[in-house]
């Protein structure tokens, strides 16, 4: 479902090339797409239109969320695309059966003399591979320019007697039965690969003069066709930054400010780019080489898996040491290399550029955030008449089964959003066995702001219940020293709020934001509470299931829970496991063995008879 977050995020888009991924709610990719202007084409996914595609408005009813890559170009997100797809197999996506869709145009040169030909295979047989291409017109033009310039062998076989027909026609030298000489055919091979590596050649500009000539001639068809060549050759010239080669890569890229870092890592595999992760790392004052040595050491530290080469933006100190030591991690030599130039140096800077736009992205998220929470916090300072914003919150709740473990849970919410790691929770003990909320709220305040004074003091408390649970426990909080923290009441029935030193309550709108960050706040704690006491719940039904086994007491029933942890687990132990934990014996372990496989009516008659 697209929510107003989404469109808010869409907007931010870059309007550069690249490639989008839709999410589900579950964290999925479903969906893969690519464009020329990412912003432009992700809007016309969220904006409101009847008469999507059945297949798109499906996949818009599941999305939950949308991230990108940017490229350099058109070709690039498309190759992208494709490698993602075949990747991650999103739902909605037409998926691709193979490696065949893209070509590649290959020079043999690990053979006396090199053929050049297309492909749609990369194998490792020292050749020189060139693409993929996503305009197959474009390299069956190119590779005929070059035919008819450089008369290379097209043959599999040289072991012939005669030229073959080729040779008769002018497009090759005959190298089978040794009409050319290897330095001479080579020469042929070395300007070939020249013009494939994107250098000029004299054929480039030997074809511009024939085009041109052809133009003042007003020969306009010849012209064309010797603009068709050029304009080819310049497709196929065009750098490549997905794959120009086999082999396992990292690519680190790293945008920092004064406070956040963003590191992201390109993993490319067999030559293509499989995907990529974020990493936000907290900057003091830390120098950019310093912060990819600490990235680079915790995170290897941990992988599975070591590249052949890891691609840096910047040299570092620790380079040989990490040579060293992912060689022997890996078994294998392994690169760390700062690339100056080429296709892995863009790479490197489609890294950066995507770091630095995830970092931008998230400051400009934090910052919605914080307005969107400050702003709401300060209604609610207005709405209830508090002497200050409450960032800091604390509710509580009571859980029990008819007074029987009796648990309180203590929730915070801080700048109106939950930190867990300062949740609470109480295992009550004045009410056990008597089932009463009000001594129950006394227990638990006057544990947490009696006893705990290490913890940090709140800016409005807030207890589950009306006009009785707040007066219970207002005194009680003032003797624990918390005379100047506002104390509020959320009752269930009308939702209406109790302020302490208010005879009336306050009734907020159910749609006022205000209302909904204290019912988030009341529901948290419930369950947090409710959490807990099932827990405990489980615990003591477990537990009893076995007091009711002839010669097991409370010792034997700790060791049989402490080695089994499980009831089923319990339940698959033979006789001999059973007697070997700490207290049984060989008699007390058939017992328990014979009771875990009565039925369910039989059990009953056992457990009322003792």
């Amino acid at each position: 479902m697209i929510t107003k977050e989404i469109i808010d995020k869409v907007g931010h888009f870059p309007t550069t090339p690249g490639v989008y991924l839709w999410h589900d709610e579950h964290g999925q990719i479903i969906y893969v797409g690519k464009a020329i202007n990412l912003r432009n084409r992700v809007r016309s996914y969220v904006r409101k239109d009847s008469n999507r595609a059945p297949k798109v408005a499906a996949m818009v009813s599941h999305a939950a969320d949308v991230e990108y890559i940017q490229t350099k170009t058109e070709m690039e997100a498309l190759i992208l695309e494709a490698t993602l797809i075949k990747e991650h197999h999103p739902k909605y996506n037409i998926l691709l059966r193979d490696d065949k869709t893209y070509p590649y145009i290959k020079v043999t040169i690990q053979e006396d003399y090199p053929r050049l030909m297309m492909t749609r295979r990369m194998e490792q047989d020292g050749a020189k591979y060139y693409g993929p291409f996503t305009d197959v017109g474009a390299v069956h033009q190119t590779l005929k320019v070059l035919r008819r310039h450089f008369p290379l062998r097209t043959c599999r076989n040289m072991n012939v007697s005669r030229p073959c027909l080729q040779f008769h026609l002018g497009h090759c030298k005959a190298p089978c039965v040794g009409l050319i000489f290897k330095e001479e055919y080579r020469i042929y091979v070395d300007k070939i690969v020249q013009l494939l590596d994107g250098k000029q050649i004299p054929l480039i500009q030997e074809l511009k003069d024939k085009m041109e000539a052809a133009a003042e001639d007003m020969a306009f068809e010849k012209a064309a066709m010797y603009r068709d060549q050029l304009q080819s050759i310049e497709k196929i010239q065009e750098k490549q930054r997905i794959v120009r080669q086999r082999g396992d890569m990292d690519v680190l890229g790293l945008a920092m400010d004064a406070s956040l870092a963003c590191v992201q890592l390109f993993f490319i595999r067999g030559g293509r780019m499989m995907g990529r992760e974020n990493f936000f790392i907290p900057v003091d004052g830390d120098q950019r080489a310093d912060i990819i040595s600490q990235f680079i050491s915790q995170y290897y530290g941990g992988a599975s898996f070591i590249p052949k080469e890891l691609l840096l933006p910047e040299a570092i100190e620790d380079t040989q040491l990490f040579v060293d030591w992912f060689t022997s991690m890996k078994g294998q030599q392994v690169a760390v290399d700062v690339p100056q130039r080429g296709y892995k140096r863009d790479l490197i800077k489609m890294a950066q550029e995507n770091a630095l736009t995830f970092l931008t992205e998230r400051r400009r998220l934090k910052q919605v955030t914080a307005d969107k929470t400050g702003g709401l916090l300060k209604q609610l300072q207005t709405a209830l008449g508090l002497p200050r914003l409450p960032m800091r919150m604390e509710c509580f709740d009571i859980s029990h089964n008819q007074g029987k473990e009796t648990v309180a849970s203590m929730v915070v919410f801080q700048g109106g959003r939950p930190d867990k790691r300062e949740y609470r929770r109480f295992r009550l003990k004045t009410v056990e066995g008597k089932p009463d909320d009000f001594k129950s709220m006394a227990e638990v305040v006057t544990r947490r702001y009696g006893k705990e004074k290490d913890w940090p003091k709140p800016d409005l408390i807030v207890v589950d219940g009306g006009k009785g649970q707040l007066h219970a426990v207002v005194d009680l909080i003032h003797q624990c020293g918390l005379t100047d923290v506002p104390v509020i009441g959320l009752a269930k029935r009308l939702e209406e709020v109790f302020v302490e030193g208010r005879q009336e309550s306050i009734i907020l709108s159910h749609h006022s934001p205000e209302l909904q960050l204290l019912q988030q706040l009341r529901d948290e704690a419930h369950r947090f509470a409710i959490t807990y006491h099932r827990q405990l719940r489980s615990k003591r039904n477990l537990t009893s299931i076995l007091d009711h086994v002839e010669g097991v007491g409370p010792t034997r029933c700790k060791a049989l829970w402490a080695a089994f942890k499980t009831l089923d687990a319990m339940k698959q132990a033979s006789v001999d496991e059973l007697a070997q934990v700490p207290s049984m014996n060989q008699k007390t372990a058939q017992a328990v063995y014979d009771f875990l496989r009565l039925d369910t009516d039989a059990k009953r008659k056992v457990i009322a008879i003792r």
